[in-house]
């Protein structure tokens, strides 16, 4: 729960970046439905994003359970006639005709940066409205071309293929996997650059669309950010652990390798490793602003006030608005220097 409660503090704070109206809602008509009837009868649906003229951009796993998928926004509708689907990667890139909605600008995923606001929408739950969920980065992992997303902006079922937009309006990724747990869901989404590629495969008339997504590959031979986000939605701390310490074995640079770790031994009440463990990843990124946060809380719990108030050094220079919060999430009052 504390970890919740992190989250909203500092998302209620005016920490958060500035904002372009009319870009964000620019950004949301160009969202809409993907709807198709299955094999049984009922209807699949998910989301997608108008990129080009008469071209959307969805998840492949969308596509699945259809033969004759649409397009469709309100009561309007437009079939699509042909998709070009990187099954592996999880996108398709599907075509119609006469749709008169504009395409969204694009961004890039290499301009984030950790805590930058962000805004997800899309179709969640199949509602004929796009919805909006804001949230930050939490997290960016190197898929060349361009970084894996994590994210506090939510999406549920419905909202497979929906955009990540930053809050210029730009397209940054496709909203494609999430975890679940009593600790919250952890929202993944692909790069907007795997596009590039996207747009130069052949061309087929073909569905459903069929493959293996890497989200769906066996859990040993995925990536550590993946491996590590299954027991920390779960709230499991000793399978974190135990995925942490081989993640910055392997990865010993990666502040997040690092903050999971040190999240592990938090919660299992392994202060003095968890305090070597936030130590590694706030020196591997000074702006890892929760990081920090749980640097303090486990400062506190080993009863080292200096470190504590140190803290709140650090936070002060990274944004002075960030100290109240740290405050706030301490339970200290005027400071947190006894």
């Amino acid at each position: 729960m504390k970890h919740l409660f992190l989250a909203c503090l500092l998302l209620g704070t005016s920490v958060a970046n500035a904002y372009n109206q009319q870009a964000l809602m620019e950004a949301y008509f160009g969202v809409v439905m993907i709807r198709g009837y299955n094999l049984d009868g009922g209807m699949a649906y998910g989301s997608g994003v108008v990129v080009a003229d008469n071209s959307v951009v969805t998840n492949c796993h969308v596509l699945r359970a259809t033969k004759q998928p649409w397009v469709s926004r309100g009561e309007d509708s437009y079939p699509i006639t042909s998709v070009r689907a990187d099954a592996w990667h999880d996108l398709c890139l599907v075509t119609t005709h006469n749709m008169p909605f504009k395409s969204v600008l694009r961004g890039n995923s290499h301009d984030l940066v950790r805590g930058q606001e962000i805004t997800a929408i899309g179709h969640s739950n199949g509602v004929p409205a796009p919805i909006t969920s804001v949230g930050e980065i939490q997290g960016l992992y190197p898929t060349q071309p361009g970084n894996m997303i994590r994210s506090s902006a939510k999406f549920l079922m419905g909202a497979s293929g929906s955009g990540l937009f930053d809050m210029e309006g730009r397209l940054v990724g496709i909203n494609t996997f999430k975890t679940a747990g009593n600790g919250g869901s952890i929202h993944f989404a692909l790069p907007v650059e795997w596009l590039d590629t996207l747009e130069k495969m052949p061309a087929t008339t073909e569905f459903p669309v069929h493959g293996k997504a890497l989200w769906e590959e066996d859990e040993d031979k995925k990536p550590f950010y993946m491996r590590a986000a299954v027991p920390e939605s779960r709230q499991d701390w000793a399978a974190l652990q135990k995925v942490s310490s081989l993640w910055t074995q392997q990865e010993p640079t990666s502040a997040d390798a690092w903050f999971s770790l040190g999240l592990a031994n938090l919660s299992l009440k392994q202060f003095a490793l968890a305090a070597s463990a936030f130590d590694q990843a706030v020196s591997l990124d000074k702006q890892f602003v929760e990081a920090w946060f749980r640097r303090g809380e486990v400062a506190q719990q080993l009863g080292d006030q200096q470190t504590v108030y140190q803290i709140e050094t650090q936070l002060q220079q990274i944004d002075p608005l960030l100290v109240s919060v740290y405050q706030a999430y301490l339970g200290c009052e005027q400071h947190c220097q006894k």
